[in-house]
């Protein structure tokens, strides 16, 4: 029967010693049951002169299966460049919380062994796309799986701006940033600025002020249909960032217009069978088990 998967390839931390490890039990466990096996160019000297080193973008295009080992930063940076591919994508955590990645790091086999036997479930996230205009022209744009963040350059400040929902005006603003966020990347920042989780399942963006002049603004909802627009005001004095993912910055000045909408591009995440959200929220958050 053939395989559901034969070509994989491997993603970690760079000089991370426990990456490392698992890389390279990852990588003898999956040689010896017969796969090909490609490893991201950051990490493959340290496994050593067996692994195939190939860059991000070669890695997406030949590989069925990517397995990325480290935290959900690093799932995060490798999810921005595979969601264009037609790739599945599974976690082996060795960070903190690992909202996204499943297997644990001391012993993946039995469960990854499930999964590459085709016994897995497959999920769909998307993406957000920031675009940063200015008198008229797109300067710069990228993506993002968990949010899109307005927010001054160095020292947090209060920043001034407009938000518009579909060209139609929402509020004026005053505060220190604005979050953008995916049901995806609700349980990172946007909760801890105080925004609701939202379950993966949902098509909806939850837009989420920091420090807020006024304490009538709330987070807010809305369709992941919905374009974005912050007006950056003229007067704000000093130069403004837009950070994807808190990884890559995009410069914003003063009187730029912010576009943020859905990406077309989706990430397509692999689970093993009986993969439960509100079981990950419970173990990650410390949320009560039940009662009887």
């Amino acid at each position: 029967m053939p395989k559901t998967f034969q070509s994989i390839g491997l993603i970690g931390k760079p000089n991370h010693h426990g990456t490392n490890l698992t890389l390279k039990r990852l990588h003898h466990w999956l040689t010896m049951q017969g796969f090909d096996i490609l490893v991201e160019e950051r990490v493959a000297a340290d496994i050593g002169p067996q692994a195939v080193s190939v860059d991000l973008l070669e890695l997406g295009d030949k590989c069925d299966l990517a397995i990325v080992v480290g935290g959900d930063g690093n799932m995060l940076g490798a999810a921005r460049v595979l969601a264009r591919f037609d790739i599945g994508v599974i976690g082996v955590n060795r960070g903190n919380l690992g909202f996204l990645t499943d297997l644990p790091p001391d012993s993946f086999e039995a469960e990854l062994g499930e999964v590459l036997d085709g016994k897995f479930e497959t999920e769909h996230r998307f993406l957000l796309e920031a675009e940063v205009h200015r008198h008229g022209h797109m300067k710069s744009s990228n993506t993002a799986v968990n949010e899109a963040v307005l927010h001054p350059g160095k020292v947090a400040h209060m920043i001034e701006f407009e938000v518009y929902i579909d060209n139609d005006f929402m509020y004026s603003q005053r505060a220190d940033g604005m979050i953008v966020s995916t049901p995806t990347g609700s349980t990172a920042y946007s909760l801890s600025a105080g925004g609701a989780i939202l379950t993966p399942n949902l098509e909806a963006l939850i837009l989420v002020p920091m420090f807020p002049h006024t304490l009538s603004c709330r987070p807010i909802v809305v369709d992941a249909c919905s374009t974005i627009k912050l007006v950056v005001s003229p007067d704000n004095g000093d130069n403004l960032e837009v950070s994807c993912d808190g990884h890559v910055t995009l410069a914003v000045l003063p009187g730029d217009e912010i576009i943020i909408k859905r990406s077309h591009e989706r990430l397509r995440l692999i689970h093993p069978k009986g993969h439960n959200y509100f079981h990950v929220l419970r173990s990650k958050l410390g949320w009560g088990s039940k009662l009887f």
